[in-house]
């Protein structure tokens, strides 16, 4: 593949985030909804490429016409398809970046509960996702049965996670797992929002809400809607930490996203090694070759940052610049995942994945209702729906419904939601464990990680119900 066609690529994916963007502000149901430009491109691109528009053509006959494999030839096809499994590396390396990373129990004492109820809804996606694949899609439907892994890797995870895990997938055999695990992504990320906006709505009625009394209080201006910040309310995108003609502090800030990768990358080769020399060799069990980078990325960022507070006197890296990186990587992932998109794949495990989707579903919401009221002792309404959102494909889900639920920030539901995250997604939701439930399957059966996931939900539950439940 030429450079130039990659570059082409590139400046294809922008004019499509932008048609996603003009789409939205065109679209007061897509505003109402809360639907990323991201998703909207990345549907729009879906349309265009061969699997819709290309079907649709040579369906009508003109199948010897360049439209035949959609608008989009199959060399850019080709090089969307390899930068989800790049950016999503970005987007965990940046996650702890320019984050002062608190002591231990300063987090738990804050997002103990949080902590609790958000591990319970991960490790429910396991019980319920290996259940279900045992009883019913294995047998009826010959699925793999390391699908058990995909609502997890789908909902909890989202669209970077299911990406990057493509080649793990690929690799083990089990090739559509990936663009199943897209597609529950993007069902968790439209199903969240929606459902989200319902049980808002449900909860103020109920009066469950601590900060707001009444329905109409979450309603938003036409300009929040639409994704604009008013002209008067603009920030700064970042500080500038370095002077420009030492070092462009944007260059500086991807050259701290560069190492971060880089430690994750000897982290990963050290751990290869180790397996291969101590059971991979005399037990032919081999689990780590199949773990992909990202997870590791992410370790490297927490590493890095901690040398960072003791060494950087001059506060070089800014968390606001890091944020674009990550925000700027998550689109071009989104846009690019969505585009290629197998629909084909979906169509042939349709039964499977409506499935996987509704037991997805149906489990985050009675985790919600039932759960959160019950482990989280202060402002559960609030607290609870950020991890609702996140179960369900995205971070930024989570913090959208919490500020929905609390627009002045009346509750410690942000701060405490940001401090899980350091307690959840090494393991969860992207990290060390669900880059590691496929190969775990492969190797030893789902009935093994069954096990562990219902022992790890138990302790979860039991911790979030009668320790910080009955605080």
């Amino acid at each position: 593949m030429s450079a130039s066609m990659v570059g082409m690529s590139f400046l294809l994916l922008g004019i499509i985030l932008l048609l996603g963007k003009w789409i939205r502000l065109m679209s007061p149901p897509l505003q109402r909804l809360f639907i990323p430009s991201s998703l909207i491109g990345g549907f729009l691109a879906l349309f265009l490429g061969p699997d819709v528009l290309g079907y649709i053509v040579t369906w009508l006959g003109y199948d010897n016409t360049f439209l035949a494999d959609g608008l989009f030839p199959e060399n850019i096809l080709d090089s969307w398809a390899v930068l989800p499994g790049l950016f999503i590396n970005i987007i965990f390396a940046t996650l702890f970046l320019g984050k002062k990373i608190p002591n231990l129990k300063k987090i738990w004492l804050i997002a103990g509960p949080q902590v609790a109820h958000g591990q319970s809804m991960a490790w429910g996606q396991y019980v319920f996702g290996i259940l279900v694949t045992l009883l019913i899609l294995t047998p009826f439907f010959a699925v793999n049965p390391m699908a058990g892994a995909l609502i997890e890797i789908g909902f909890e995870g989202g669209h970077g996670t299911a990406a990057g895990m493509a080649g793990t997938f690929e690799e083990l055999g089990f090739e559509e797992g990936a663009d199943l695990a897209l597609g529950l992504a993007t069902i968790g990320i439209l199903v969240g929002v929606v459902f989200g906006i319902i049980l808002l709505n449900y909860g103020i009625r109920r009066g469950d809400s601590s900060v707001l009394k009444d329905s109409s209080e979450i309603k938003m201006d036409k300009l929040q809607q639409a994704g604009i910040v008013d002209f008067d309310a603009r920030e700064s995108a970042g500080s500038i930490t370095t002077r420009p003609e030492s070092i462009e502090p944007l260059s500086l800030h991807l050259a701290y996203v560069g190492v971060a990768i880089g430690i994750g990358y000897i982290l990963l080769e050290i751990l290869i090694l180790i397996e291969e020399l101590m059971w991979g060799q005399s037990m032919d069990i081999y689990l780590l070759k199949y773990i992909p980078l990202f997870p590791l990325a992410m370790i490297g960022g927490i590493l890095l940052q901690l040398f960072l507070d003791k060494f950087d006197v001059h506060q070089t890296l800014d968390r606001n610049i890091m944020m674009r990186i990550q925000g700027l990587s998550l689109d071009i992932l989104i846009v690019s995942a969505i585009a290629t998109l197998s629909l084909t794949v979906i169509g042939e495990n349709l039964a499977p994945f409506l499935i996987l989707a509704l037991v997805g579903i149906v489990w985050n919401i009675v985790a919600y209702l039932y759960l959160a009221p019950r482990m989280i002792p202060s402002y559960w309404f609030e607290r609870g729906i950020g991890n609702f959102g996140q179960s369900m494909g995205m971070t930024a889900s989570g913090l959208l419904l919490m500020k929905i639920a609390d627009p002045e920030n009346k509750s410690p539901a942000l701060e405490s939601f940001g401090y899980k995250q350091l307690l959840f997604e090494p393991i969860v939701g992207g990290g060390i464990f669900t880059a590691a439930s496929v190969p775990l399957i492969f190797q030893f059966g789902p009935v093994p990680v069954l096990i562990l996931a219902i022992v790890l939900l138990a302790f979860w539950m039991w911790l979030g119900l009668f320790h910080f439940g009955r605080k």
